[in-house]
């Protein structure tokens, strides 16, 4: 079926190791060898500043974004027949809008699983939260905004990355459903599941929080020194 090849397609994207690739390539540097271990954009920045930090952070965010935008094109293909999803039937005009947002959602998530235990990186990659912000961006901007700002605003005033990334992710399905009014459960399944995933990688993060050994990485604002 054609939504499974770009659901692998997806995975695939996911699992390009932006962070491993930069620090070996213009720094010959393993990231996963130093800082937290993590191959995320946060441990770049930690162990190889905001240039390559940015550089990884916004590519990790591109393959969540491009994932959910492979609904476009299966929602294209389909007007002509090349898609005959087992869900429901396809309208001559297109996907109906709950198979169009099922395939956003499943896009999405197999980007961040690529990204979680990428095949290209003998399945050991990051927390994934980049990758769910650009899957956010593409499937409601507004929301991803807002979390943003709960991020940004936290990392300030905490100096943490990991509780703006916590505090962020479960402001997703408040967010979903009490501000916009989100009603499509795919969308809403994935909002709890968001919250749920932001815990369950932040677990470390957390214990070392409560025993005061978790380190500060402002992004936004210079350390003081």
């Amino acid at each position: 079926m054609l939504e499974i090849t770009f659901a692998l397609l997806a995975y695939l994207l996911g699992s390009i190791p932006s962070a491993i690739w930069v620090g070996k390539r213009f720094y010959g540097i393993d990231v996963r060898e130093h800082g937290s271990g993590n191959a995320g954009a946060t441990n770049v920045f930690r162990v190889l500043g905001k240039v390559p930090g940015t550089i990884v952070l916004v590519l990790d965010i591109l393959k969540g974004y491009m994932a959910v935008r492979l609904a476009d094109v299966v929602d294209f293909l389909s007007k002509d027949g090349f898609s005959n999803l087992a869900l429901s039937h396809t309208e001559v005009s297109g996907l109906v809008d709950g198979d169009y947002k099922f395939l956003m959602i499943l896009f999405g998530t197999m980007s961040v699983v690529g990204h979680l235990i990428p095949i290209f990186a003998k399945f050991k990659g990051g927390k994934g939260v980049a990758t769910l912000f650009g899957m956010l961006i593409a499937l409601n901007p507004a929301v991803a905004g807002l979390a943003l700002a709960v991020f940004v605003i936290t990392n300030i005033i905490t100096g943490y990355v990991s509780i703006g990334s916590l505090l962020a992710g479960l402001s997703i399905p408040f967010l979903f459903i009490r501000v916009f009014g989100e009603t499509d459960l795919s969308i809403l399944i994935f909002s709890f599941l968001v919250a749920g995933l932001i815990l369950v990688t932040h677990r470390k993060n957390i214990k070392r929080l409560i025993a005061g050994e978790e380190a500060k990485t402002r992004i936004v604002m210079k350390q003081k020194k």
